[in-house]
């Protein structure tokens, strides 16, 4: 029984999986959402959702740098793709552009969360 639980499980998981666009960010198991690279995403609330754009630029973007999208990458689902002013792609989440803090050092920070109350972690 314990075995099947177990495929059960993680047919669940991949099926979830399969519904996320190469490139876009993943949810850990705390229900964050991060980068590929482990790191958590957070959502700026001066960005106006559905609007296609980023208005953290310049300095803003270096203190917190969007989730970059490749050329190749394609929105799916909730996840889109916008155009940043620099003309570079970025990821966003149900119309939301998503950024990494430059102040979270290692998979699982969540320091971003809160700061200057415009910031928010991204839960899927």
């Amino acid at each position: 029984m314990k075995s099947f639980s177990a495929l059960a499980l993680s047919a669940l998981i991949l099926g979830g999986c399969a519904s996320v666009p190469p490139g876009a960010p993943t949810a850990t198991s705390g229900g964050i959402l991060t980068g590929t690279n482990g790191m958590t995403l957070y959502t700026f609330d001066k960005d106006v959702t559905g609007s296609s754009k980023s208005v953290c630029n310049g300095p803003c973007a270096v203190n917190w740098p969007p989730l970059m999208a490749q050329d190749t990458d394609k929105a799916q689902g909730e996840y889109s793709i916008i155009t940043r002013d620099d003309g570079k792609k970025q990821w966003a989440l149900k119309g939301k552009p998503l950024y990494f803090w430059i102040k979270d050092t290692k998979p699982g920070d969540t320091t971003g969360n809160g700061v200057n109350n415009v910031w928010r972690t991204v839960t899927p």
